[in-house]
């Protein structure tokens, strides 16, 4: 069995370190939507639970004031101040305002760590755009080396697979002009120069070449043109 080549490897894991950044975008996506989904609902119940104990509270403290005051003498009414309800009042929008502060921090704690993951996300982004330039870079050096007839072969196989038909040697040489004998030779030095090429066999044990779909993925036969133009 033959050895893949660096190229191929590094296609491979490329393609597994996009599968695993989607996935990872998609669940954060899940995260941040239900987080808001919470926080609007905790909003709503604090509020709705807020509210009918302000309306409970006065009525409970002014039937107490008016108690008091009716077993005072009349001097010492007049100089109560009603200052129960004021303290009933304060007491209740400490309350909201503590509930409030805390929801509040616990949403920007959260929102924070979306943040980090978002930053990391990013990160595995540049690197795998790193990783696809060093790729790139790496393809134009090898198709720099091979000469115009292997580059010949090399895009007959190609544009043949674009269009969903599979390159044996025999249909080569009818689209080449050049013999079956000299595109196997071709094919070799193409294979030892580094550059990706497949070579399978059908059950009638005839050859059949193609390009493998990670570098048609990042590669399209113009590009792979210009980076050899380079």
């Amino acid at each position: 069995m033959e050895k893949e080549s660096p190229i191929k490897e590094a296609f491979k894991k490329i393609k597994r370190d996009i599968f695993t950044l989607q996935s990872q975008i998609h669940s954060l996506t899940r995260e941040i939507h239900e987080l808001k989904r919470t926080l609007r609902q905790t909003d709503n119940q604090t509020d709705t639970k807020t509210q009918p104990q302000n309306t409970q509270t006065q009525p409970e403290i002014r039937q107490t004031d008016r108690q008091t005051d009716e077993s005072k003498p009349v001097p010492e009414r007049l100089k109560t101040k009603n200052l129960p309800i004021s303290t009933g009042n304060d007491g209740v929008q400490t309350d909201r305002q503590t509930i409030r502060q805390t929801d509040r921090q616990t949403q920007e704690v959260r929102l924070n760590r979306g943040e980090t993951d978002k930053i990391t996300d990013i990160e595995k982004v540049s690197e795998i755009l790193n990783s696809l330039d060093t790729i790139k870079k790496d393809l134009r050096q090898k198709f720099k080396k091979i000469t115009p007839q292997e580059m010949l072969i090399f895009s007959t196989i190609y544009q043949l697979q674009e269009k969903g038909i599979n390159s044996s040697y025999s249909l080569l040489s009818q689209k080449t002009g050049l013999s079956e004998s000299v595109i196997r030779d071709y094919v070799q030095k193409l294979i030892k120069k580094g550059i990706p090429l497949d070579k399978s066999k059908e059950a009638n044990k005839k050859v059949i070449l193609s390009i493998p779909q990670d570098l048609q993925k990042i590669a399209s036969l113009s590009t792979i043109i210009a980076l050899r133009e380079l």
